[in-house]
């Protein structure tokens, strides 16, 4: 019989859960087989269900005994996972599970991101639905589908059927921290049209690693560097002592995540490695002064071939542009919520192909901002030719004065630890905003354990706060 990696872990059914999660790939656009696991477990269990076409899951949980005629609670939590892994990690994330181990204070996957974010929400939905010894009201458990690309699944999922108008949203990541509000946002995408030819000359391979990276909604104000945006800087100043031709370039993995790390390829006229090297060494040392990026490397490599299809040095130049002028990190902070990043932007992604695009996060608390920032790019796309689109909009989730589930929670909350949790507005896209367009007066608070570096290959969720947050929300749901 095989050894569970989590066993002796508690909370023990969270934590069993959880390592079922992990062996099942569940990478945005790619939950057909983790929604099916949750149908399947709620047949087991005799639950009522949905399953829709989006494969977002809902259970229904008979209220305990003694609760059964409470007013609903709706749990939630999305079962979609970022994936992300080491240059050097075999795994197919598509195909295989991920590596689960832990050390006894932490739980960490072997070369992947871990998916703590949102697993650990989707396991304690399990846990809760199969033990029958836990006092709580009815409950309405919603599990959505591919949150991390936009809040798809919440996007499309039908909610009517919800009588529940308090809702326990556990995609927070901070234990202690109450999160009562956040941004709206959406993705862009500008796309240019570039022209190739046939150039001969010698070759380079320039490479910006090593950045820390992140979720580029809680830790855009961070002061981490955007691999994308120092390529750009790279091929400006290159380009500024010699003609440029680029034959490839792409940056980053996701428009959400603070990318770690790019590549270009280039022919370049009149080459001096040297020269090049230089102005690497300068941009190396300028960046780790700049941001909070120690590990941070700019290198350029002398590669063995002489051209290719490379770019126009028109295109190439219009490409670098393109990439100084683009807007990233944080736009403005609000005046009213100190510490709060109310408009940013994350330039995630780019790629050269037979187009070149470039893809970024829009995220805003102020919806006039949003639109401002938008149609910013969009006028950036018509100054350089090229097409803008937009997709994945969903809407701030306003804070809420008077919310009788927050002042039960942080009164709970008190009374267990001994001190208040903090209360928060986040700049980070949470589905409670799309919840609370579909269901009127829906009072919403969202928790979560500790977790470290989401988004990341160093990705971990701590186990003692796991435990702390289980025995804290069985504490509200007696409440309720």
């Amino acid at each position: 019989m095989e050894t569970k990696k989590l066993a002796g872990l508690e909370p023990a059914s969270v934590f069993g859960y959880f390592e079922e999660i992990c062996a099942i790939p569940h990478g945005s656009r790619n939950t057909k087989m983790i929604s099916d696991y949750l149908v399947s477990f709620a047949v087991s269990h005799g639950l009522r269900y949905i399953q829709d076409d989006a494969n977002n899951v809902i259970l229904f949980v008979d209220g305990t005994c003694g609760m059964e005629d409470h007013a609903p609670v709706i749990l939630q939590g999305h079962m979609d996972m970022v994936c992300e892994k080491d240059a050097d990690c075999a795994i197919d994330m598509a195909a295989q599970g991920v590596d689960v181990d832990h050390d006894s204070t932490m739980v960490f996957a072997k070369g992947t991101t871990l998916g703590a974010d949102n697993g650990i929400a989707v396991a304690t939905i399990l846990a809760l639905a199969a033990d029958p010894t836990i006092a709580h009201p009815p409950l309405e458990l919603v599990v959505t589908t591919d949150e991390e690309i936009g809040l798809l699944g919440a996007s499309a999922i039908d909610l009517s059927v919800l009588k529940g108008r308090r809702l326990i949203n556990m995609d927070s990541e901070g234990e202690g921290i109450f999160t009562v509000s956040c941004a709206g946002g959406c993705r862009t995408a500008i796309s240019l049209p570039v022209e190739r030819r046939a150039v001969y000359g010698p070759c380079v391979r320039l490479v910006i690693d090593g950045l820390r990276g992140g979720h580029s909604g809680t830790e855009i104000d961070k002061n981490r560097g955007n691999a994308n945006k120092i390529m750009g800087e790279f091929l400006n100043r290159i380009q500024k002592i010699m003609p440029l031709c680029l034959t490839s370039l792409a940056g980053g993995a996701k428009d959400n995540a603070i990318p770690r790390s790019c590549q270009a390829m280039l022919v370049a006229m009149g080459i001096h490695l040297e020269r090049i090297n230089t102005i690497a060494q300068d941009l190396q040392t300028e960046i780790r002064e700049q941001y909070d990026e120690p590990d941070v490397t700019v290198q350029a490599y002398d590669v063995d071939a002489l051209g290719g299809n490379a770019l126009s040095t028109e295109s190439t130049a219009k490409i670098i542009s393109l990439l100084c002028a683009y807007p990233n990190g944080v736009q403005t902070m609000s005046q009213d919520i100190p510490g709060l990043v109310q408009t940013s932007l994350n330039l995630g992604v780019i790629k050269l192909g037979e187009r070149f695009t470039a893809t970024s996060s829009v995220r805003s608390s102020v919806n006039a901002e949003k639109e401002a920032l938008l149609d910013q790019l969009r006028q950036m796309a018509q100054m350089f030719d090229g097409s803008y689109s937009q997709s994945g909009e969903y809407p701030a989730w306003e804070f809420r004065k008077d919310s009788v589930l927050r002042e039960t929670m942080v009164r709970v909350f008190t009374e267990l630890f001994g001190h208040a949790p903090q209360v928060v507005a986040l700049h980070a896209g949470l589905e409670c905003g799309l919840f609370s367009e579909k269901l009127p007066d829906l009072d919403c608070v969202s928790i979560g354990p500790q977790m470290h570096d989401v988004h990341t290959t160093r990705e971990r969720v701590e186990i003692a706060s796991v435990e702390r947050t289980w025995k804290f929300l069985l504490a509200v749901l007696a409440q309720l």
